[in-house]
């Protein structure tokens, strides 16, 4: 494969902006990431001018249950692929495929199915987003707090049922939501916090107290912050008062206006900072796709005017993309820098993949080609260019 050069006026890596900036590539990785004056062309190489365009990582998307039509718990190679082509057009090109609570049955024939793919040839193929791993939504959830997740289906923390479910994963299991309050939950917490899968506090009624203590047994992420959680009081803080306050533990954010509202965002962006927040979709089957009726794990959700709701009326994931999550913090006043890392660099950090923080020499060639607007234009994904 031949060198190829991109040159826009602003590169950012994201660690850092780089005017006049230049991006060379060979073979899927990075070379160097500078200013183009200080780059010499090898011989051959294709370069090309984005004009006023700008580059940026490829997006990682931790919590993403489906797109173009289809659900990740399908777990077919076909509707795996036809996710990961589907969220790639708009930028992402590492994700978790996310599940839902769900009999064991099911769960097992759908995280067997994704680790295959995961295993296969078909993930690395251009064009597609790469399925990094998997992110396990419930089914150690509250019911007080389960959303539109089954209520037969939720079940009580359990080490030995999680380990045979990380079985059924092949080892792909990255993040367990769970409930932090529920029986047998600190011992699962403290097994995730020695196996490596991140625990992630979520779908959880616990109080203040609760939380800071499965914080301290090791839980570090917060899924969809302000969504199914306790509601914050002054004299009854709630999980949402341990993770606001704690340094340690990450924080998920639907940034669609929809899911949480912009003074709720500001608040958020106040107390924990940019840094400390990752930007999600909770994208759905209905992503990228029109009005209409769809599939969320095992259920039915309808979408109207780009909103999953379930019969009863209540939120069912979203049609979000990361771009327009992005533009929506530079909005809410959250310099650019700082939104980008909070999609890509932030993420990848999460997950401990150190060639998707950066572009920067021996990083993969993961990028996307944004107008001024912010709009997503190109995108590549180990250095070949999607369609």
């Amino acid at each position: 494969m031949p060198f190829l050069l991109l040159r826009a006026p602003r590169l950012l890596t994201p660690a850092e902006e780089i005017r006049n900036g230049a991006l060379l590539i060979e073979d899927g990785t990075v070379l160097e990431a500078g200013p183009r004056e200080g780059l010499s062309l090898p011989a051959g190489a294709l370069e090309i001018d984005l004009g006023s365009q700008l580059i940026i990582p490829g997006f990682v998307d931790l919590h993403i249950h489906g797109a173009g039509g289809h659900d990740v718990m399908e777990a077919s190679s076909e509707s795996l692929a036809a996710i990961t082509k589907a969220v790639a057009r708009k930028g992402t090109t590492t994700m978790l495929a996310t599940t839902v609570t769900a009999s064991t049955e099911e769960t097992r024939r759908s995280l067997a199915g994704i680790a295959r793919y995961i295993a296969s040839s078909a993930n690395h193929e251009p064009g597609r987003a790469e399925i990094a791993g998997i992110h396990l939504e419930g089914p150690f959830i509250s019911a007080a707090r389960r959303g539109v997740h089954p209520p037969e289906d939720i079940a009580l923390p359990s080490v030995e049922r999680f380990q045979s479910m990380c079985g059924d994963s092949a080892g792909y299991a990255r993040i367990l939501t769970l409930a932090p309050e529920l029986p047998g939950a600190r011992e699962l917490i403290e097994s995730c916090a020695r196996s490596g899968v991140i625990a992630s506090l979520g779908h959880t009624d616990a109080t203040y107290e609760q939380a800071c203590a499965a914080i301290d047994h090791g839980a570090r992420h917060a899924t969809h912050v302000f969504n199914a959680m306790r509601p914050f009081h002054q004299r009854d803080a709630g999980v949402l008062g341990a993770v606001l306050t704690d340094t340690r533990v990450t924080a998920e954010l639907i940034a669609d206006g929809v899911h949480v509202d912009s003074g709720a965002m500001r608040l958020l962006l106040g107390a924990k900072g940019a840094e400390s927040i990752v930007l999600v979709s909770d994208g759905t089957a209905a992503t990228g796709m029109p009005d209409g009726s769809y599939r969320l794990g095992t259920h039915n959700v309808t979408v109207r005017d780009g909103i999953c709701r379930n019969a009863d009326g209540q939120l069912a994931g979203s049609t979000l993309t990361l771009d327009h999550a992005v533009r929506m913090a530079v909005s809410l006043g959250v310099p650019l820098l700082a939104a980008v890392r909070m999609a890509t660099a932030q993420s990848a950090a999460r997950l401990g993949l150190p060639s998707k923080r950066i572009l920067a020499p021996g990083a993969d060639a993961d990028f996307i080609v944004l107008s001024p607007a912010l709009e997503v234009q190109r995108v590549g994904r180990r250095g070949i260019w999607m369609e």
